[in-house]
């Protein structure tokens, strides 16, 4: 089928179209959606003829299958009753009035196919391959070979050729990428994983059971290593009645794999195709397949696996180009009482001015605007409350004694061990003060400590209050019943173990997300519910304040991460695109974006504002754990159950490096709070400490421009890991920073 790419076939130009493939006809190579429009079934130009159809037969059909094709779509409007559609579309094509009745007990002219009425719906999903067709249709390996169900009219898979020359089509483009120059190589090898799986997919689909079994024991063993979980659940999807409701085949039936191919691979791989007629693969490049081209060099092998490894290969580049205000937000202005030594000791975060910082870039917040930052009401955010102002002058006074860290001076580490926890504890959280400690267990309950001396305490009885006198100075404390305190409260309300907690940073209510399917709020005054947010259908597997309280984000089983409001039970966006579980979600510091981690390996950037999606990050080749961003804001940290940390610069939507030691899952990532330092917490039992500053410092920031989308990383992990500090058995699932720089871990005891 003749295609034209970013538009719909000019009526008068038709006839002009070769059936030849255009040169960019089947890739998508611009900022466009990606989608290449196909020639209408009433077109000239119709596959599989070199010559324009004459004009009488244009407006109607160029060949008999397209005859066949339009009666079908009739036979499939008549169906279902849609009478009026059925007669304007018969007239438009100028089919006579008793087409209909005669298609029912004619097969001729339809190329020995059969047609009887239960097949115009089989035809009906030739119609949809053609119209997403790019390239001449496939000749048909077999005569008379079988229709799909009328049930799985619209399904990617209803095109099928002979089952015995898939194993040689694969293979032979298996030899031909095996013999090109060495660095065309590694990038034509993409594209071996999303063939392999839809052509298995394909045989499965259309009853060839034991050839796709054959297919998949002869191939597999090729795939990279980092796609071992994927196949593992594709080896099980061996019957058609195996690939109903399946989410996994769903991700591949749904989403296009993105390939990022240098333009001499991808004319090098098309002349291939064109040459040996290899219309089964070239249907599926088709299909399922969106090619990102660049002009340059081709990527080496390390660049490729350096961003290969999610569900649906790399993010696309125009995905990336989304102006993203990383910036942080002015900070207010509130006069802080200093004693006369400590007059010059004040900036917006309190930092000593005494000596200027080495470097400005890692985040300290200034009195100016900055203009990476969003405009202040570009999201409502809550006023500040008088306590609030009295926590931020706490906050500077601390920051006046924060320890400077570096390579030199290492911060210390306090490690809370949950202890007679049986495994169960599945959550921590620390208030910003670093007062209290929370954790989430799998009995359903959130436990509450206090670190302090202080006691935990609840607020009086109502009758209680009324006697209060409300203008006295130490009001808070009067309004505190001492009869209730004690070092830890249980809060009770889940029904299925709780995964994510989180604290306002008012220290006022408590967050967590459970199994359940809901998010609870909880208050730190009355410690009780007062809250349950139902939205997700399935688990709720993470949940984070805003950096300035009142908005939340959580995300789940149910693939969509959503945004709330404290004061509104329905959530206010909900961010879908991925394709599995939201498994962590993060706030930018200035609250405009939040970040969400997902089993599909790949981290979103969301824009609060409008929900968009603006960024994509692909590099990780497991579930995404923990996430978190610099200080300052232009940086973002993630960690996986390959236990590798990536760093990823917001601004540009590119990988900066990769920082490989650990040896299990990535539970937890944190920034100190100046960002000279990046601790990371695993599964391996082990805090490891890292050199930021010397991470974003070694930038080559003249290979962000590059027209490529890529650049050259590093294998530094070495130079800049600091410090490993093993625990006896205790796997870390949570780091904190002090506000005067003392790292807080925590985890239970693994006997």
């Amino acid at each position: 089928m003749a295609a034209v790419q970013g538009g719909l076939v000019d009526a008068d130009n038709e006839k002009d179209i070769k059936t030849e493939p255009p040169s960019d006809g089947w890739v998508n190579n611009n900022a466009n959606d990606g989608k290449v429009l196909s020639a209408s079934p009433g077109s000239s130009a119709t596959a599989g003829s070199n010559k324009p159809a004459a004009a009488t037969t244009a407006t109607a059909a160029g060949t008999p299958e397209d005859q066949q094709t339009l009666l079908a779509v009739l036979q499939f409007l008549r169906k279902n009753n849609l009478s009026e559609s059925v007669e304007i579309l018969r007239r438009e094509a100028g089919l006579p009035e008793n087409s209909l009745e005669a298609k029912a007990g004619d097969s001729s002219g339809t190329g020995g196919a059969d047609t009887d009425a239960g097949d115009s719906s089989s035809l009906l999903s030739r119609v949809t391959v053609s119209s997403s067709a790019r390239a001449p249709s496939p000749k048909k390996a077999t005569a008379g070979e079988d229709q799909p169900d009328v049930n799985v009219v619209l399904s990617a898979y209803s095109q099928q050729g002979d089952p015995a020359l898939y194993d040689v089509y694969y293979s032979g483009l298996k030899k031909f990428i095996e013999t090109v120059l060495d660095c065309h190589r590694a990038e034509l090898s993409q594209v071996f994983y999303p063939l392999f799986v839809h052509m298995y997919l394909e045989l499965v689909y259309n009853n060839h059971e034991s050839e796709a079994k054959a297919f998949f024991a002869k191939f597999s063993g090729d795939q990279e290593c980092y796609y071992e979980d994927d196949l593992r659940i594709l080896s099980s999807l061996s019957k058609k009645e195996h690939m109903r409701g399946n989410e996994t085949l769903l991700d591949f039936r749904t989403s296009k794999f993105v390939l990022r191919i240098s333009r001499d691979s991808y004319q090098l791989l098309k002349r291939h195709l064109q040459e040996r007629q290899n219309n089964q693969i070239w249907n599926i490049i088709q299909e399922h397949l969106y090619i990102d081209i660049f002009d340059g060099i081709p990527r080496s092998k390390s660049q490729i696996d350096a961003m290969s490894g999610s569900l649906a290969g790399e993010g696309r580049r125009e995905a990336n180009k989304t102006k993203v205000y990383y910036g942080l937000l002015k900070e207010p202005e509130i006069e802080l009482p200093l004693d006369d030594e400590d007059e010059e000791a004040e900036n917006e975060e309190g930092k000593p001015k005494k000596k200027k910082p080495k470097k400005d870039s890692m985040g300290s917040k200034s009195k100016k605007q900055d203009p990476n930052a969003p405009s202040q009401t570009r999201i409502p955010l809550p006023e500040l409350k008088d306590s609030d102002k009295l926590d931020k002058i706490m906050y500077m006074k601390e920051a006046t004694k924060k320890i400077r860290l570096g390579p030199d001076n290492l911060p210390s580490i306090c490690f809370y061990t949950f202890l007679n926890a049986y495994q169960g504890l599945t959550a921590v959280d620390f208030t910003d003060d670093s007062s209290l400690i929370a954790g989430g267990f799998a009995d359903s309950t959130v436990r509450v400590w206090s670190i302090t001396p202080k006691k935990l305490r609840k607020v009086k009885s109502a009758a209680d209050l009324n006697v209060i006198d409300k203008e006295s100075d130490d009001v808070l404390e009067r309004i505190m019943d001492e009869k209730t305190a004690s070092e830890s409260k249980i809060l009770y309300g889940h029904s299925g173990p709780v995964y994510g907690i989180s604290f306002s940073p008012d220290r006022n209510y408590l967050l967590s997300s459970s199994e359940d399917g809901t998010v609870r709020l909880w208050s730190l005054l009355t410690f009780t519910c007062l809250v349950g947010y139902k939205g997700h259908n399935y688990p709720v597997w993470d949940t984070h304040f805003s950096p300035h309280g009142y908005y939340f984000v959580s995300g789940g089983h149910d693939r969509v991460a959503r945004l709330w409001a404290t004061d509104h039970y329905q959530p206010l966006r909900i961010f879908s695109g991925h394709l599995a579980d939201v498994t962590c979600t993060r706030f930018h510091p200035n609250s405009n974006y939040l970040a969400t981690g997902s089993s599909d390996r790949t981290i979103r950037l969301w824009d609060v504002l409008n929900g968009n999606s603006v960024r994509i990050f692909t590099g990780h080749k497991g579930p995404i754990h923990t996430l978190a961003f610099s200080p300052n804001g232009k940086f973002l940290a993630s960690g996986a159950t390959d236990g590798r940390v990536l760093l990823w610069d917001i601004g540009h939507g590119l990988m900066i490096t990769e920082l490989k030691g650990h040896t299990d899952t990535i539970y937890s990532l944190k920034f100190s709070r100046d960002g000279e330092i990046l601790a990371s917490g695993s599964m391996d039992n082990t805090v490891r400490l890292w050199d930021a500053t010397k991470a974003f410092d070694d930038l080559e920031t003249d290979d962000f421009t590059a027209a490529t989308g890529h650049i050259h990383l590093q294998d530094n992990s070495q130079e800049l890991l600091l410090g490993t500090y093993m625990t006896k058995s205790t796997p870390v699932i949570h780091l904190h920073f002090t506000r005067r720089n003392l790292l807080l871990a925590a985890g239970a005891y693994n006997p």
